[in-house]
């Protein structure tokens, strides 16, 4: 169990536990203004779902799950959350999704499988959460521009070593970045994940920040406090 200030998140049942990836999407990924509509695709726990009910005052959060226990359990986490009226999970693959999309939503975030290394671990569940073959980007990012409204927002976390051919792939679809933040685990460590937020209106002379987790072991920047503190107890 993870405890947050407001929501508590089961993870038993989950391949993929809390990690600082989701928790860094769901406080950092921005929110337009007037958002009706939120889909989490791929949501495991449901831990940034539950992060965007928190920050926003949107009426309809979906998520996505296709590993039965990970839907289960996120279910169960929405339904003892605040938001139970606003959050609901389907249990489906994004293909499925897809085939009859009923609506538009304002806000689209994942935070996908991305190891794309060759090999595998024994545990198969874990495997799918982690690989990005189970949802290959431009499928995810066809998903996207499939299912936004027309002033949407759509943000993932990948792998900095991803970003560019990610940004390259989305404007295949015409959706542009907007804001980039780099995340680096300490001062000197190099950038380890890119943080993206995509709209359909482009952007000229975009300029990445950088945002640094930790100055050393278990002492936070200012940066990284004031963006997880709303959510972080000890924060």
């Amino acid at each position: 169990m993870f405890q947050f200030k407001q929501f508590t998140v089961e993870q038993d049942r989950c391949a993929m536990k809390v990690g600082t990836d989701g928790v860094l999407l769901g406080a950092w990924s921005p929110i337009p203004e007037h958002t009706f509509s939120i889909l989490d695709i791929g949501s495991g726990t449901g831990i940034i779902a539950l992060m965007l009910a928190q920050r926003s005052h949107a009426e309809q959060i979906d998520a996505l799950e296709i590993d039965e226990d990970a839907y289960e359990q996120a279910v169960e986490n929405f339904e003892n959350s605040p938001w139970s009226d606003r959050l609901f999970c389907f249990h489906a693959g994004l293909d499925e999704f897809i085939e009859e999309p009923e609506d538009e939503y304002d806000l689209i975030v994942s935070n996908p499988p991305f190891y794309t290394e060759d090999y595998k671990t024994e545990d198969s569940q874990r495997d799918l959460a982690r690989f990005e073959e189970s949802l290959p980007f431009e499928q995810l990012i066809e998903a996207a521009d499939l299912l936004l409204s027309e002033n949407g927002i759509f943000s993932v976390i990948i792998p900095f070593k991803e970003e560019e051919n990610f940004i390259a792939k989305a404007k295949e679809f015409e959706l542009h970045p907007f804001k980039i933040t780099r995340v680096k685990g300490n001062p000197t460590s190099p950038i380890k994940r890119s943080l993206l937020a995509f709209s359909r209106n482009e952007i000229t002379n975009l300029k990445p920040n950088e945002l640094v987790i930790e100055i050393e072991r278990h002492s936070y920047t200012p940066e990284y406090i004031s963006l997880t503190k709303d959510f972080y107890l000890k924060m």
